[in-house]
This record gives structure tokens, C-alpha cells and sequence, in this order.
């Protein structure tokens, strides 16, 4: 795996490879789309399950196929979250079955995370399992959702709720496809980045705060490079820990992932998921930073970064003040609450990680308080 060159020119195509239960590549690159078609070979069909934000991408995309002789059928979803509900799953569990869809066909999910969240599922509980090929095309979606095969939707009771583990038979990461995103779709897929620096890789900190102007340039190297880091570091963890089950007393395995994400899926559902994840884990981040300095695990100058590199690239750090007992409630339903213990991913410091067990709720209050005054 190359994240550098010591040509200092960035490399055409880096592959990553996923080491897990079922070991697949992701391929990040600009102009890799073609890539989609030797992961489908010997298919006959593909259902391509994309948002309309994709429209010209997807395009090009079944031209390509049907050039290679595939048969394709487009299954277009709603965008962002709403595309994450049971509705839109048996939509597309019909469109599937309209089509006799085989096993031995092949799903493609296009979009950002909540497409390829959702094209995963599909693809695991159609016929019991069916090839499947992310290609995301957001900034989040590559560095988070289309990587580690978790897949699933939103329920009334919480985000996430419903799903399965189902590991795709490649990823496509077509840098090209950033060069379309606005900034404010951009920008909060660096949450997932910068926090993949704190839990992980601090030299990802260290590319976004040395020019954080490029960090949010989507033709940058830089953002390029910290593209490829972030999947990396996801690819070792998940390697390890696939279904979340080496997290034992205050070691963590792959809730690792989840850092700043207990807050920021609380907040997700008082926002009714109208706002963008990545924003939410960022406010997460700073929160579970100060819960750890004030529980004496970490330091004053770690905690402190949080906030002062994550509002270098514009991502928000604090929320409303008064939220704290809807959240701490929604916090409740969290996946790595265990009975009516809550569980925090915290730092002790840069790249060491533990699990926080059932902190005092006045800690937590405090802490919530001091990051939102």
C-alpha cells in the first residue's frame, strides 16, 4: 500500500486491502471508474442503487457496463438519510424481485453513505446474499461507510438499529467524484478524517493543520493523501475486530471507529437526521475530549486540539446547551451501551484508546456544559 511517493507526485491508483473474514481491495484513484467492471465479471446483471445526486456518474457508469455486455437496472433512492428506512428498503427488495434478481447477480451501491449503507443491506439480505460493489462518492462515504462492511438502516427508535455485517467484493473510490461536492458536503466527511488523526494516524492531523486550506480543496493532493490514510487506518482495525466483539472491559476493538459517535448519534435524532453526520461526530469528538480530560485520562493540551483543528477546516464544535437530558436519553439507545451502563470510545492519548464505563451523568453534564456555553 503506497500513501506517498518519494517522487513527490501522487500516485495514479493506491489499493488498500481490507484483511477481514472475506479480504476485499479498495481502490482509490482518480478516473478508476472502470475498475467497477472487472469486480462484476461474471454477472449477467447488476442493480445499480444510487441517489439522484449521482445521476451523472451512474450514467457513465451503466454506458460502461452495458459497452461490457452486463445488463443493468437502475434502482434510484431518495438522498441523504431518507434512503436509510424499511420503506425504501422493500422498494428496493421489490424492484429486485420484479427484475428476478439472482444470486448470482450483482448490486452496486453509488452514492454517499447512506446509499452505499443501504445498497450493503440489500445486497446481504437479498436471496440470503449477493455480490456487492460500493462505489461512494462523497468524502464520508469513502473514508467511513462504504469501508468496514457495516450496513443498515434508520429506525423511528434510532440510527443504525437494523442491519448486518456484509463485506462487499471491492470498493471504487473515484477521487474525481469529489470535485463536484459542495463544501458543506465536503466539509463534514473531515470529521471522520480528523478523527481517524486522533484515534490512529496523527499525521493526518498533522496534513489538515499544517494547510488546512487544502484539506478542503477536493482536488488537492493533500486531501487525496488523507483520503487514503483514513481508509487505511479503518482497514487494520476492522481487520481485527469485523462484528464489533473484542471490546472487553475498557479495551476497545473496533468501537474504536466510534469515537466522538455516542454524542453525535444522539444529536442525529433530535435533529430528526436532518443534519450531516459528520457534523454531529465532530461536536461529538470535542464533548468526549473534555469528558476525558475532566475524568483525568487526558491531557488539557490533547483535549484542547479537538476543538482548535477540527474549526481550522469550519466543522462545528459546540450544540445547544439546553439539549443535554434529550441527548443523554437518546444516548441511551446507543449500540455500545450495554444494559443501562452508557460506554464511551476516550483517548488517553494520541492513537490509545479505552472504553469509559457508565461515567458519573453529573461528569457528563459537566463536560457537556463546558464544550456548549
Amino acid at each position: 500500500m503506497i500513501l506517498t511517493d518519494p517522487t513527490g507526485t501522487e500516485p495514479a491508483t493506491v489499493i488498500i486491502d481490507v484483511e477481514s473474514e472475506q479480504p476485499y481491495r479498495v481502490s482509490v484513484g482518480h478516473g478508476i471508474l472502470d475498475t467497477v467492471l472487472g469486480l462484476a465479471e461474471g454477472s449477467l446483471r447488476v442493480a445499480i442503487i444510487h441517489q439522484q445526486t449521482t445521476i451523472d456518474l451512474v450514467s457513465g457508469l451503466e454506458r460502461r457496463l452495458i459497452k461490457s455486455g452486463f445488463s443493468v437496472l437502475r434502482v434510484p433512492v431518495p438522498d441523504a438519510e431518507a434512503a436509510k428506512s424499511a420503506e425504501v428498503l422493500a422498494y428496493c427488495w421489490t424492484s429486485l424481485g420484479k427484475a428476478n434478481f439472482t444470486r448470482s447477480d450483482t448490486i452496486i451501491g453509488v452514492g454517499g453513505g447512506a446509499a452505499t449503507d443501504l445498497a450493503g443491506f440489500v445486497a446481504a439480505t437479498w436471496l440470503r446474499g449477493v455480490r456487492l460493489i460500493t462505489v461512494p462518492t462523497s468524502l464520508l462515504g469513502m473514508v467511513d461507510a462504504a469501508v468496514g462492511g457495516k450496513t443498515g438502516i434508520n429506525t423511528v427508535e434510532g440510527k443504525n438499529l437494523v442491519g448486518a455485517f456484509y463485506e462487499p467484493a471491492g470498493v471504487v473510490c473515484d477521487l474525481d467524484a469529489l470535485r463536484t461536492l459542495p463544501t458543506d458536503e465536503l466539509v463534514p466527511g473531515l470529521a471522520e478524517v480528523i478523527k481517524c488523526g486522533f484515534i490512529a494516524d496523527p499525521a493526518i492531523l498533522d496534513l489538515v493543520e499544517g494547510r488546512p486550506e487544502r484539506a478542503v480543496d477536493p482536488a488537492s493532493a493533500e486531501l487525496a493523501e488523507l483520503v487514503r490514510r483514513s481508509i487505511a487506518v479503518k482497514a487494520v482495525v476492522v481487520a481485527k475486530d469485523l462484528r464489533e466483539t473484542t471490546s472487553i472491559g475498557t479495551r476497545v476493538g473496533r468501537e474504536l471507529l466510534n469515537y466522538g459517535h455516542t454524542l453525535g448519534h444522539a444529536i442525529e435524532r433530535r435533529e430528526r437526521y436532518q443534519w450531516r453526520h459528520g457534523n454531529a461526530v465532530s461536536i461529538g469528538m470535542v464533548f468526549v475530549a473534555e469528558l476525558a480530560r475532566r475524568a483525568g485520562i487526558l491531557s488539557d493540551a490533547v483535549a484542547a486540539r479537538h476543538a482548535r483543528t477540527l474549526m481550522l477546516v469550519g466543522l462545528p464544535v459546540s450544540y445547544a446547551r439546553n439539549a443535554f437530558d434529550e441527548l443523554l436519553a437518546n444516548m441511551a439507545l446507543d449500540k455500545k451501551t450495554r444494559g443501562s451502563t452508557l460506554r464511551f470510545v476516550v483517548l488517553e492519548d494520541l492513537s490509545r484508546a479505552r472504553i469509559l464505563q457508565g461515567p458519573d451523568e453529573q461528569l457528563l453534564r459537566d463536560s457537556y456544559s463546558a464544550v456548549n456555553p
